[in-house]
This record gives structure tokens, C-alpha cells and sequence, in this order.
């Protein structure tokens, strides 16, 4: 495993050892390099990454060197859910010390525009996200990031935790938009690492009753595991969709109060539309296709909520605290771990890619 130190320059005045990150450089390419990182400013904390998971977005730049409309132009540090150390903090940080374990928020925002003023930071234009192109990630020995975007884990959340509030984070910031409570019946497109989250968040925020689909057996058999009330296994053939809408109100013995299509392609978005009651609700949290055509005008009679996210927002407390407390248990996903070696890494994106029975696959650094 990389056990790199860091300063501006590659390395530290004094210290012998060098900081190494995984640089994406072209298709299928990822070389473990140097990085040079920005000082550390006087709001700013120099943390040693120690768990970093692979995200599909990672792949997705790997495999094509984009991913929705942001396109990878020169190599890029790739990586963006991750946890670490702190090994120095700024003159004005009060907030941190040496050897806190914190969870990094991976997107800096500007603060000065109305989405950010509004609260809604999440959709700032000037974001500045880990390892979204032309930004450097965090498969590195160590980074600078704000200190008030480093949040210190409890005692009893492990870094490998701490690193999985990014993806978790997904699925609290589409309960809190699609607005789930105790009231709330719950339909779940997808049993991938994001389905999954959700799936974990909708319990947190209270729903009686969820049912998850996909189209993979051991994916429906893991969300069974972790507390799905039923699945119900779905083709890949659009016209299949009103069979399978029925299985669904069977599964779910009364009518789906929202939907969450963590896949995002044409026949997910259309079953969560038809499946979902009047007046319901259907979040896209998946990205599968840039452009889909989708039944819209029924579901827009029936007065269905289509709800868009966007990544999160004020999601790390909340996250941390469905750790600490139990309320959600994201260690079953973790279900691969490697070093930070060039070998290692090149296995752990493969494997990441295959899918398989591979749900989140975690570095430790």
C-alpha cells in the first residue's frame, strides 16, 4: 500500500517520501504519479487519504474519459468518496486538530451565487468537485481540502464508513426531495451501489415498506439481504413494462408512493412513471442515458412529480449520524478492498467495471 507524504511540491522540506496519486491519462489508462498539491491555506486542512471508493462515475471517465457532459481534456487524479486523517491544519482552522479521522464533502463551491446563497449549493455553476474534469481527485497519499468540508467521523464509524457517506449521501439528498416518511411506500429502480443507498436512506427516513427491482438475481438477492421488504426481477424488454407494473403492486400490496429510478434509462424511468400512484412522486437519481422518451403526458394527467438530483446538500451530518447510530449499516457494501499499488489499482477499477457480485469496491491507502 502507498504510504506517500506530501508539500507543495511533490514532498515535503525534510521528509523522503513522495506524494503518489492515480492519474487518469487516456482510456482504460491510470498511472500511480506524482502529485503536487496547492499550499495549504490558512482555511485549509492537509489530510492523508486512508479509504477511497470507486464510484461508476470513475469508471465511466476511465472507460470513455466522460461522463454526462463533463468531458476529461488532460490527465486527472481520479477518485472522490473518501475519508482520511488529518496531518496539518491551517492558521484560522479551529475546527480540526492533527489525527482527527474525518469524511471529505468532495465539491468546493463558490458561496457568492444565488444557487449557493439559496441554500442550494449543490447546483452551484462554479463548483469545484474531486476528480470532475479539470479538478484533481482523491486516489492520492494526501490532499488539501477546506476544513469545513472535512467532518469528524465518530468513534465508532470506521474511515472505510466514512468514505462511504459519499454515495449514501445520494440517496438521504433524494428522500429529503422526494420528501419520504413513515407514510411513505417506497419502489426502488435499480439494486446497484446506488439503489442500494437509497434504499438504506428510504428505511432511515422511515418508509414501511420498500420494494426494489433489477434485472441481476444476486443484486435483488444482496437488497433482500439488506432489508428490501420484496424484489421483483424485470427484463430489459420495454414492452414487458405493464406485466411487470402489476408484479410490482402485488410485491408492494398497496400503491407506490414514490419512485426512485437509480438506473435512468428509458424502460426504468417509464415503469417508475406508470407504477407510481396519482399524485405520487419519481426522483431520477440515475444517469443511464443523457436523453430518454419516456411517457409523460399520462403521468403528467395523473399529476406524477418528476424530481431531479443532483448530487447533495448538507447530507455529511446526517449521514454520520445514521452511522453512528446504527440506523443504517453501509459495511455489507463494501465488498472488495485493495492497496494503492500501479497492480492494484488496475485490478480494482477491472473489477469495479465487471460488476458482478462486486457492490463497492474500497482502497485502503
Amino acid at each position: 500500500m502507498g504510504e506517500g507524504g506530501m508539500s507543495d511540491h511533490g514532498g515535503r522540506e525534510g521528509e523522503g517520501e513522495e506524494n503518489m496519486a492515480a492519474w487518469l491519462i487516456g482510456v482504460n489508462n491510470l498511472k500511480i504519479q506524482p502529485f503536487i498539491h496547492p499550499p495549504l491555506g490558512p482555511h485549509d486542512a492537509r489530510v492523508r487519504m486512508k479509504a477511497v471508493g470507486i464510484c461508476g462515475s470513475d469508471v465511466h471517465y476511465l472507460k470513455t474519459m466522460s461522463c454526462v457532459h463533463f468531458v476529461v481534456k488532460e490527465p486527472m487524479v481520479i477518485g472522490h468518496e473518501c475519508a482520511g486523517v488529518i496531518e496539518e491544519v491551517g492558521s484560522e482552522v479551529k475546527s480540526l486538530v492533527v489525527g482527527d479521522r474525518v469524511a471529505l464533502e468532495p465539491g468546493i463551491n463558490c458561496w457568492r451565487c444565488d444557487f449557493c446563497k439559496s441554500g442550494r449549493y449543490n447546483l452551484c455553476p462554479d463548483m469545484k468537485f474531486f476528480a470532475t474534469p479539470p479538478v484533481h481527485g482523491s486516489l492520492a497519499n494526501q490532499v488539501i481540502h477546506p476544513a469545513d468540508l472535512c467532518f469528524k467521523l465518530p468513534d465508532n464509524v470506521s474511515l472505510e464508513e466514512g468514505a462511504m457517506c459519499e454515495p449514501l449521501s445520494v440517496g438521504v439528498h433524494a428522500c429529503r426531495r422526494a420528501e419520504v416518511g413513515p407514510e411513505t411506500k417506497v419502489l426502488i429502480m435499480g439494486a446497484g451501489p446506488i439503489g442500494l443507498v437509497t434504499m438504506l436512506a428510504a428505511r432511515a427516513f422511515g418508509a414501511p415498506k420498500i420494494v426494489i427491482v433489477d434485472v441481476d438475481d444476486h443484486r435483488l438477492s444482496v437488497a433482500k439481504n439488506l432489508g428490501a421488504d420484496d424484489i421483483v426481477k424485470v427484463s430489459t424488454n420495454i414492452q414487458d413494462i405493464t406485466e411487470e407494473v402489476i408484479q410490482i403492486h402485488k410485491a408492494m400490496g398497496s400503491e407506490v408512493d414514490a419512485t426512485f429510478d437509480c438506473a435512468g434509462f428509458n424502460k426504468t424511468m417509464s415503469t417508475a412513471l406508470n407504477a407510481t400512484r396519482s399524485g405520487g412522486k419519481v426522483c431520477l437519481v440515475g444517469m443511464g442515458h443523457n436523453e430518454m422518451t419516456v411517457p409523460l403526458t399520462p403521468a403528467a394527467a395523473r399529476e406524477v412529480d418528476i424530481i431531479g438530483i443532483f448530487r447533495y446538500k448538507n447530507t455529511w451530518p446526517l449521514c454520520l449520524e445514521f452511522l453512528r447510530s446504527g440506523k443504517i449499516d453501509v459495511k455489507p457494501l463494501i465488498t472488495h478492498r485493495f492497496g494503492f499499488s500501479q497492480k492494484e489499482v488496475e485490478e480494482a477499477f477491472e473489477t469495479s467495471a465487471r460488476g458482478g457480485n462486486a457492490i463497492k469496491v474500497m482502497f485502503n491507502l
